[in-house]
């Protein structure tokens, strides 16, 4: 019996010494085991993750919330909807939580944090002015990932996860929301006003910046609606996304046909990104029509966007732009104060001329050999 008890008191001592000496090796394998912390609380520290999906999917809720708001207060307004006026006004209540609670399910937050940035998201946009949303953008990343931090970790989570989201994000937002909002708006006002003293030059330069920014995997419609972009400045932007959108969904008709020109016209032109890898050369015709319908906006029509700044970035997606451009020509009243030359302007600047310039200049391209056939073909 002695014997036993030693020999499994020694196996013991062996097994136990064995788990202790294995777990550094394992902390170490691992990363350490912060790292190790980080990765099983769903923290990924990615300029992706941040720039680009957060982006995206505050532009998604400012979709389903001001913009969709806009809309529908403008048709109720027009058409005497009591109904669709209160609904649109509800929904452009919600801007700030709903660009918030988006942002975090973006960065997979867990139920409990994304329905605690509702409260953030208010806080931030409130406090953030007229550059609400890119206080909303920068604060919701923050109290997201400082509510994925302790998401889950105690069992209280239901009292401790949105008291540290919701005090991370209301705190942020009293402390620097007004500073980033008026940063923001400074940076928008410098380009409109620079706009309406050149409105030549940065015609062009609004026009394709903000216009491959809508083709590039990040949301043009965000950044517009941050820099709080309106006036002459969103008709250029406005003409920069159409001649995208149009531009491609036109000279890609003869790979795509009509399924490609309205998943293009009317959905959008980064479904041409993965092509434009492949060959960058098919992304100058729409560049060079945007660099000529943007001035044609600013110098010739004086078209502006003086409806919501998101809509400025939209280009002809849902026709949101067009939309936008004139919510901005209706008075205190809801009647349309358009001429006839304003609506000549935003049909050939929205649709006219970025398709014509565009299929023009691949024709050339294709001719030269720098666009070959199938260059332009939508995966299936």
């Amino acid at each position: 019996m002695e014997e036993n008890k030693e020999t499994v008191g020694e196996e013991n001592k062996e097994t136990v010494g064995t788990e202790i000496n294995a777990s550094p090796k394992k902390d170490a394998k691992s990363g350490g085991g912060f790292k190790a912390f980080l990765k099983k609380q769903n923290i990924t520290f990615s300029a992706k993750a941040y720039f680009i999906d957060a982006m995206s999917a505050m532009a998604n809720g400012l979709f389903a919330s001001l913009l969709i708001g806009t809309i529908l207060s403008t048709i109720g307004t027009q058409f005497g909807i009591e109904f669709f006026i209160e609904a649109g006004n509800y929904a452009k209540a919600v801007a700030g939580p709903a660009m918030a609670a988006a942002i975090a399910y973006s960065l997979k937050g867990s139920p409990l944090v994304i329905f605690s940035m509702i409260a953030v998201g208010g806080a931030a946009n409130t406090l953030g002015g007229a550059g609400g949303p890119l206080a909303v953008f920068f604060i919701a990343i923050i109290a997201t990932e400082m509510g994925k931090l302790v998401s889950k970790t105690t069992k209280v989570d239901i009292l401790v996860t949105p008291s540290v989201t919701i005090c991370t994000g209301v705190g942020l937002s009293m402390l620097v929301a007004p500073y980033i909002g008026d940063a923001a708006s400074s940076v928008g006002n410098i380009i409109m006003w620079a706009t309406e003293q050149q409105p030549l030059v940065m015609g062009i330069v609004v026009s394709v910046v903000i216009g491959i920014a809508l083709t590039l995997p990040i949301s043009s419609a965000a950044i517009c609606a941050a820099l709080g972009l309106t006036g002459l400045a969103g008709g250029a932007a406005v003409a920069g996304c159409s001649a995208q959108m149009v531009g491609f969904a036109v000279m890609s008709f003869r790979e795509n046909k009509v399924g490609g020109l309205f998943s293009q016209g009317i959905g959008t032109s980064m479904l041409q990104m993965g092509n434009i890898i492949k060959n960058p050369r098919i992304w100058i015709p729409p560049i060079l029509a945007s660099a000529i319908t943007g001035p044609l906006a600013t110098c010739v029509f004086g078209l502006e966007m003086n409806g919501a700044p998101i809509s400025s970035g939209m280009g002809t997606c849902g026709l949101v732009g067009q939309i936008g451009v004139y919510t901005g020509w209706l008075d205190e009243a809801g009647h349309c104060t358009a001429g006839a030359m304003d609506w000549i302007g935003l049909v050939l600047i929205s649709f006219v001329l970025p398709g014509l310039l565009t299929w023009a200049f691949g024709l050339l391209l294709r001719k030269i050999g720098w666009i070959k056939e199938g260059d332009l073909k939508l995966e299936k």
